[in-house]
C-alpha cells in the first residue's frame, strides 16, 4: 500500500510501480523538459480526474496521459468522444476558479508505449481535441 501511495504521489518510478503511474510521472518529466510548468497533477472530481494541468506560456493545458505496454491498440485512441466530454466538464470545473476573462486553454494527449524492459516511447498530441459539451 505504501509503495502504491508513493508511486501515485510521483515519488516512485521503480519498475514495481504501476505502469500508469510510471507513465504519468514520465509525462510530467517530459513536459517540464519541454518548458511546461506543472500546476497540478491528478485533479479529481466526481467525474474522474485530469492527469496533469500545466502551463505552456500563457495557455493552460489539460493533459490526458495514456500508458500501455504495447501499441495495439494505440493508447491515444482510448481518448474517445465520451472521455473528451468528461475531460471538458472537469476542465470547466477547474476553470471556474479563474473568473472572467478565462485564460486560453487546450487539451493535449500524451501516449506512452512502455514495453517491459525497454525505454518508453512518447507521443505528444498538442491540441488533441476541441472542448465538447
Amino acid at each position: 500500500m505504501l509503495q502504491w501511495l508513493k508511486a501515485k504521489l510521483g515519488k516512485d518510478n521503480s519498475p514495481d510501480a504501476p505502469l500508469g503511474v510510471r507513465g504519468e510521472n514520465h509525462a510530467a518529466k517530459y513536459l517540464r523538459q519541454k518548458g511546461y510548468a506543472i500546476i497540478l497533477r491528478n485533479f479529481r472530481t466526481g467525474m474522474g480526474e485530469i492527469d496533469i494541468i500545466a502551463r505552456d506560456g500563457k495557455t493552460l493545458v489539460f493533459v490526458e496521459v495514456k500508458t500501455r505496454a504495447d501499441d495495439d491498440p494505440q493508447p491515444e485512441a482510448q481518448v474517445n468522444a465520451f472521455k473528451q466530454r468528461q475531460l471538458t466538464k472537469m476542465a470547466r470545473l477547474y476553470l471556474n476558479k479563474y473568473g472572467i476573462p478565462l485564460p486560453p486553454a487546450r487539451f493535449d494527449v500524451i501516449a506512452i508505449v512502455w514495453p517491459e524492459g525497454q525505454p518508453p516511447l512518447v507521443r505528444h498530441t498538442i491540441n488533441a481535441f476541441d472542448a465538447t459539451f
